[in-house]
C-alpha cells in the first residue's frame, strides 16, 4: 500500500519514512518540509535523515524552520548523538534564550553524554549551568528579601 502524503496539510508527513520523497518535495517547493523533516528523524536513520533537517533549517518558512529544529532535537533524542553537519547548523543559529535552536539545543544537551558534545557545545552546557544557577540564587534572595520585608511590616 502506498501511503500519500499531504504536503499541502501536514497530514501523515510524521511517519515520512523516505528520504528520497521528501527530496523530491524539496525540489517541488512544497510546505511542510520541516514537519516532514520530523518525520524522517522518527523513521529513518541519523544519516539519511540529517541532511534533510540540515537543509530544513534553512527554509524561508519560520514556522517550518521552528519544526526542523525539532527534528534536530527529536533526532538527538532518539539517537544519543548528531552529525558534525547537524552540529554545525545548531552552532550557525547560535545559542541562547532567544534562538530558535534553543529547545533543539536543550534535547541536545539533555539526551547526548557529555563525552560526544563537540567543545563549543560542551563550553555552553557550563555557562548555561553556572547561569541558571546564578538566577537560582537571585530569586532565592528576592524571595528571601520579601518574606524579611512582609515580616518587619506585619510587627
Amino acid at each position: 500500500m502506498t501511503t500519500q502524503w499531504d504536503w499541502r496539510t501536514g497530514e501523515r508527513l510524521l511517519a515520512l519514512n523516505d528520504p528520497e520523497e521528501w527530496d523530491a518535495a524539496f525540489e517541488r517547493g512544497e510546505r511542510s518540509l520541516g514537519t516532514a523533516a520530523i518525520g524522517l528523524a522518527f523513521n529513518c536513520s541519523l544519516d539519511e535523515a540529517s541532511p534533510r533537517i540540515v537543509r530544513a533549517m534553512q527554509l524561508p518558512d519560520v514556522a517550518q524552520r521552528g519544526f526542523a529544529f525539532t527534528a534536530a532535537g527529536t533526532a538527538a533524542r532518539l539517537n544519543s548523538a548528531l552529525t558534525p553537519e547537524l552540529y554545525a547548523a545548531l552552532r550557525a543559529e547560535g545559542v541562547g534564550r532567544r534562538s530558535i535552536a534553543v529547545n533543539a539545543i536543550d534535547d541536545t544537551l539533555t539526551f547526548v553524554p557529555f563525552r560526544r558534545l563537540p567543545t563549543w557545545l560542551k563550553c555552553w552546557r557550563v555557562v548555561s549551568t553556572v547561569r541558571n544557577k546564578l538566577d537560582a540564587w537571585r530569586l532565592s534572595l528576592a524571595y528571601a528579601m520579601t518574606d524579611a520585608w512582609k515580616a518587619v511590616r506585619r510587627r
